[in-house]
């Protein structure tokens, strides 16, 4: 009998158990009486199925109980396990978890398919395409401009110039105005590059200058240098007339956003020349400029925009090529393509995204009520919860992008107006597609939020909360390793860029060392580089630093992280899943087959157990042995503790001989089978 101890040693635990199964009074456990023969307190007076009641009162009991359904069902809409007592009602906090993992799914879906319907493969052949006509051109290396990424060899300041008439007015214009017969095109069909993709309005070419005085040459050297320019800045920018000293060309003008470019960021204003609508025309302007010295020492940068569509595909491109002049001398290239979608509604499939961005402002609707409801509830304590905050960072991206959209919307209509009335004027695309590729940006974060969240829904699965866990668990030691590890990494950096700063690209600037210290550590690096700076230190440097940070410092971070997760493993081994989503749906399905008859009788099922449950043969049945034995014949974990937990009358964990008795004499009369089927959930009675 010493082994019976232990299991009633552990009555307090047991009666925890019964609470976490939803029985957590004595008022809601099932009783053996729940037949109407035995409930002695019914008030057969007031009783509405004994024609009793009085027609006023059933009237108004009948209103309450409208109006109470009501408020319940509104409620319902909001339901979670933050807004709702679940933790003392197992069957609530499954359905209320499962209603929202399916609701969260169909926001999901819709989602994705919001971000699916405005990008596609053909974005990334369209930006090709533009880029091999413009950009990657085959050309003679000695023929300088030929290719725009070959004007940086040494050579004039004027290779732009000749790069635009070499290669920018053909691509825009001369390479297109006849058909490969040689047969001339009609003037009205001008400006379709590629015979497919319509020149949006004319391209512009723009400069920003610095002054002469932007910069000071030592008194030593001042009898040698006579002129100065400043790297650019926008305190030493020059907003002054020059050359001829008239037109947008020759005068300062305020125009647009600001670029981010390779080596520098520059002001939207500047000196700007519009090209027209055919290639005579343009060569024209190009031909002025250069003849009047348009680009000299005080240019910083040169700037081509034009913006193409095409109608096949319902696609923008729009097109920044730039020339940096750094005081250092030679030029800089760089490009920016942008293929967007500005006009997002005009196939059918367009219009079935619109309406799935209609539903998906609904959910945020609904989204923003669920948290507003949180956080009445919990006030500051709301923000304590990592996926609240997640939560708060999804809503506020979304309500970004919709306001987005419609701005997008209303700014498109003005400039494609402003453009049918204005066809030989340039169109400035650059700012609605700088914010369109953020909003971009924007969406494809929110939906990986939004991926990431999923976790939040399927926590109660122990195996899903292994990441969390894990990471929860080692922090401190993380914490404490990030230290010890930056010292050394940034220590590296800074040596790496004092040492081959000057010499090796990707030691250029600090920030850049540090890319590629991380570059080192995935194995992309450059150790010819390295080795050509410094015969000696660059070798040395690439050895050390692959001991100390690769395979000392990045084992240690790896040994933390595997530590950890066998211990977490470990205990949650041991540990039961948060809710028993088979279990219940293996009750609800029995329920069904119950009701069709489908299914094997329970009460036999019931006395076979009290039968091979006891199986030392001590007329006496712990929870275990039950619990064991029911499991074996496919019954739910909710079923096995409520039947338990109606005959262990003391709460031992244990049925005696006289509960035993007691369960028998039920199982064999017909009181006895409604008492164990309202046990085991069986509603069909009272339904």
């Amino acid at each position: 009998m010493t082994s019976r101890h232990k299991s009633a040693a552990k009555t307090s635990e047991w009666k925890e158990g019964r609470s976490n199964a939803g029985y957590d009074d004595e008022d809601m456990m099932p009783t053996g009486m729940d037949t109407d023969v035995y409930s002695s307190k019914k008030d057969y007076k007031n009783d509405p199925s004994n024609g009793n009641m009085r027609l006023s009162d059933q009237k108004a009991q009948n209103s309450d109980g409208c109006l109470h359904a009501i408020k319940r069902g509104f409620r319902s809409i909001w339901a979670t396990k933050q807004t709702e007592e679940t933790a003392h009602n197992q069957d609530l906090r499954i359905k209320t978890t499962l209603r929202e993992l399916v609701i969260y799914c169909v926001f999901l879906a819709i989602l994705c398919i919001i971000t699916f319907g405005m990008t596609s493969s053909t974005m990334y052949y369209y930006t090709n395409v533009m880029n091999s006509l413009f950009i990657q051109t085959p050309g003679d290396p000695s023929n300088l401009g030929s290719n725009f990424l070959g004007i940086n060899l040494p050579g004039d300041l004027f290779d732009v110039c000749i790069y635009a008439e070499k290669v920018l007015l053909p691509g825009l214009y001369r390479d297109w105005e006849t058909w490969y017969n040689n047969n001339t095109m009609d003037p009205d069909i001008y400006g379709y590059i590629y015979y497919e993709n319509k020149l949006q309005g004319v391209p512009r070419l723009r400069q920003v200058r610095v002054r002469n005085d932007s910069c000071r040459a030592p008194d030593n050297m001042k009898n040698q240098i006579k002129d100065c320019y400043a790297a650019y800045s926008s305190s030493a920018e020059d907003t002054r007339p020059y050359g001829l000293g008239i037109g947008t060309a020759w005068t300062h003008s305020n125009l647009g956003s600001n670029v981010r470019a390779q080596i520098n960021s520059y002001g939207g204003g500047g000196y700007y020349a519009d090209l027209n609508t055919t290639g005579d025309l343009s060569e024209q302007v190009i031909d002025n400029l250069k003849t009047n010295l348009w680009v000299d020492r005080g240019t910083r940068a040169v700037f081509i925009d034009f913006t193409i569509y095409n109608a096949n595909i319902n696609l923008f491109c729009v097109i920044k090529l730039i020339a940096e002049f750094p005081p250092t001398g030679g030029i800089i290239p760089s490009y920016d393509f942008r293929t967007v979608k500005l006009i997002r509604y005009n196939t059918a499939f367009d219009f079935f995204v619109f309406a799935c961005e209609i539903i998906f402002c609904i959910f945020i609707l609904y989204y923003i009520g669920e948290e507003f409801l949180e956080i009445k509830k919990y006030k500051w304590s709301y923000l304590k919860e990592f996926w609240n905050v997640l939560d708060i960072v999804v809503i506020c991206i979304s309500l970004c992008c919709i306001a987005f959209n419609i701005y997008r919307f209303l700014e498109v209509k003005k400039l494609l107006d402003y453009m049918l009335l204005n066809p030989n004027v340039y169109i400035d695309f650059d700012y609605i597609s700088y914010w369109q590729s953020v909003f971009n940006s924007a969406l494809a974060i929110m939906v990986f939020f939004a991926w990431i969240k999923i976790f939040k829904y399927i926590s109660f699965n122990k195996t899903m909360t292994q990441l969390s866990s894990t990471l929860g668990a080692c922090a401190k030691d993380l914490g404490g390793f990030s230290i010890m590890f930056f010292i050394v990494f940034l220590a590296f950096a800074q040596l790496g860029y004092l040492l081959f700063g000057a010499e090796v690209s990707d030691f250029n600037a600090y920030e850049t060392a540090i890319f590629t210290l991380f570059r080192i550590i995935l194995g992309d690096f450059n150790f010819q580089a390295l080795q050509q700076a410094n015969s000696i230190l660059g070798p040395t440097y690439f050895i050390l630093y692959v001991f100390f940070v690769f395979f000392v410092l990045l084992n240690m971070f790896l040994a933390i992280i595997n530590d950890t997760y066998s211990e977490v493993k470990a205990e949650l081994a041991d540990q039961p899943n948060d809710i028993d989503v088979a279990g219940y749906f293996k009750q609800r399905a029995n329920n069904v087959l119950t009701k069709l008859h489908l299914r094997k009788n329970k009460i036999i099922e019931i006395q076979r157990a009290i039968t091979t449950a006891d199986a030392n043969g001590d007329r006496m049945i712990d929870f275990d042995e039950w619990r064991h034995d029911l499991k074996m014949r496919g019954y739910a974990e909710a079923e096995i503790e409520a039947v338990f937990a109606k005959y262990d009358i003391n709460g031992d964990r244990l049925l005696d001989e006289s509960e035993l008795y007691k369960m028998q004499a039920d199982l064999e009369g017909q009181k006895g089978v409604q008492a164990v089927k309202v046990a085991l959930g069986d509603k069909s009675q009272s339904c």
